[in-house]
């Protein structure tokens, strides 16, 4: 059987022990990803599996570094999910990924938000390959929605539908 993303993304999701599959929830009046001819924004996801966010707290604090990388892999794979529903189930249809951000709640004294998104960054490339390769930018906050310890957002380039 071929290495596809698809694969790649459902063994990651074996790895971490959880679904992404089904409806991805969000809460407010906004959508999950809007498409602009060739791009396709990802609003920001934070670690929720089904009703639950697993990881939560000040990074530094409350959580740690290690605990933050599972968090933003999780956040990662909802952002990747929603494509995979708005591409109807191909991430095959996705030609780069241009930009991540990475937000991360912590403790006044933790500097290691770069270290936190390569969580992020590695989902990225372990689907993608070199089209996983971005932009990034890693950002201490001192909040975030439902007390996450990470949001990650992004955008990405689709491959042209001629041809």
């Amino acid at each position: 059987m071929p290495h596809t993303r698809n694969a790649s993304f459902e063994t990651i999701a074996q790895e971490l022990g959880y679904s992404f599959d089904g409806e991805m929830k969000i809460g407010g009046n906004y959508v999950p990803a809007v498409q602009n001819d060739l791009e396709v924004y990802v609003s920001g996801q934070i670690p929720r599996v089904d009703n639950t966010v697993m990881v939560t707290g000040r990074v530094g604090a409350e959580t740690t570094l290690e605990r933050a990388r599972h968090g933003a892999q999780i956040s990662t794979m909802r952002a990747l999910a929603i494509l995979r529903q708005l591409l109807d189930g191909d991430l095959g249809r996705i030609r780069k990924v241009l930009r991540i951000n990475v937000y991360v709640q912590s403790a006044a004294d933790f500097t290691q938000q770069s270290e936190v998104a390569d969580g992020a960054s590695e989902v990225l490339y372990s689907v993608f390959g070199e089209a996983g390769v971005h932009t990034r930018t890693s950002v201490g906050v001192f909040q975030l929605p439902k007390n996450a310890s990470v949001e990650v957002d992004m955008v990405v380039a689709l491959k042209s539908s001629v041809g």
